[in-house]
């Protein structure tokens, strides 16, 4: 038979160098809408303004305090505006003084806030929308309450919740690529 037998062969060690085989590390570009770019400024200050005007909109009516999904509204907006406004705030010193906000400590706090804070305005905003449908649709009292009112102010609510995920969403990313 001719055939051949395995044999083993010594590689020697590649001599060390200071480079790094696979190439220097390269930090992923900031994509807009990540905290401290201008696309996460404006997504910041659109949640505050569609969520103020929800938290305006259902207060100026007289009746909101009888019904508690729609005290839960305010209160859920009022906290989603306060938390969209003090990141926007925090967006504008970043963009101002030229940082990227990319501690893994500052990503794990926006993601955390922001998580809570749209889950409650989505659910507020879904419980004001079931309570709006029955007095509405239901009930038919549309014309003792003050629906249009209350449906401005859901729908607001909604547009809130709308600008605040991609928000999470992109923290949320930056926080799992770190």
């Amino acid at each position: 038979m001719n055939a051949s037998r395995p044999s083993v062969h010594p590689i020697e060690a590649p001599p060390l160098t200071d480079e790094d085989p696979i190439g220097p590390r390269v930090r992923m570009k900031d994509v807009q809408g990540m905290p401290g770019t201008t696309g996460g400024l404006i997504l910041r200050l659109s949640q505050c303004v569609f969520a103020s005007i929800s938290a305006c909109v259902m207060a100026t009516t007289t009746d909101f305090r009888t019904v508690t999904a729609f005290c839960y509204l305010v209160l859920a907006v009022t906290l989603q505006s306060l938390w969209s406004l003090s990141l926007a705030a925090v967006d504008v010193y970043a963009l101002l003084v030229r940082r990227s906000l990319r501690n893994s400590g500052v990503i794990r706090f926006f993601t955390i806030g922001d998580g809570i804070t749209s889950t409650l305005t989505f659910a507020a905003a879904c419980a004001s929308a079931g309570i709006t449908v029955l007095i509405g649709n239901d009930l038919g009292r549309c014309s003792m309450n003050h629906c249009t009112r209350f449906e401005t102010a859901t729908a607001m609510a909604f547009i809130s919740w709308f600008a605040m995920s991609p928000s999470f969403l992109l923290n949320f990313w930056s926080l799992a690529s770190q």
